[in-house]
C-alpha cells in the first residue's frame, strides 16, 4: 500500500484539496442560509432555504467532507507524515469542523420546524467560526511549528 500511495502521493494530495476546497465552501455558506432563515418573514422564502440548506448538507457538504477524511487518511498512512506534532493539531481542527458541521445541521432543522431558538446575530458570529480553524490549519500545514 505505502508504495502506491507514494507513487500517486501528487494525484492524491490533489484530491484532498480539492475536497477540502469543497467542504470548506460548505461550512463557509451553510451559517449564511441559517442567518437568512432568521431574518426573513415569509414562509416560501423559509422552506426554499430549509431546501437549500438539506441539499448543500447532503450533495455537497457530506460527501466532500468523506472524501477530505479518506484522502487525508490516505495522506496520513505515508510514514513521514504520521508523527508530526503539528498534523496532530490538525487532526483536532478537523475534529471540531465536523461537529461544527453536525451542530449546524441541528439547528438547520430546528429552523425547518419553526423553533428559532437563536439570532441571525447568532449565526453570523458562528459564521465565523470555520474561517478561524481554517487559518489555523493553513498555519499549522505551512509553518509546521512542532
Amino acid at each position: 500500500m505505502i508504495p502506491f500511495l507514494i507513487k500517486h502521493y501528487t494525484l492524491i494530495k490533489f484530491f484532498h484539496l480539492l475536497s477540502v476546497f469543497a467542504w470548506m465552501a460548505g461550512l463557509f455558506y451553510f451559517p449564511r442560509l441559517l442567518v437568512y432563515h432568521c431574518e426573513t418573514e415569509s414562509n416560501d422564502t423559509k422552506k426554499t432555504l430549509d431546501i437549500m440548506a438539506s441539499k448543500l448538507f447532503k450533495v455537497i457538504m457530506v460527501p466532500a467532507m468523506h472524501s477530505s477524511l479518506l484522502f487525508g487518511g490516505l495522506l496520513f498512512l505515508l510514514p513521514h507524515n504520521n508523527q508530526a506534532g503539528w498534523l496532530h493539531a490538525k487532526l483536532c481542527c478537523i475534529l471540531v469542523l465536523i461537529v461544527f458541521q453536525y451542530y449546524m445541521k441541528a439547528c438547520s432543522e430546528q429552523l425547518a420546524q419553526r423553533s428559532e431558538k437563536y439570532s441571525g446575530k447568532y449565526f453570523r458570529i458562528l459564521n465565523e467560526v470555520p474561517t478561524i480553524i481554517l487559518v489555523f490549519i493553513l498555519l499549522l500545514v505551512v509553518y509546521k511549528p512542532f
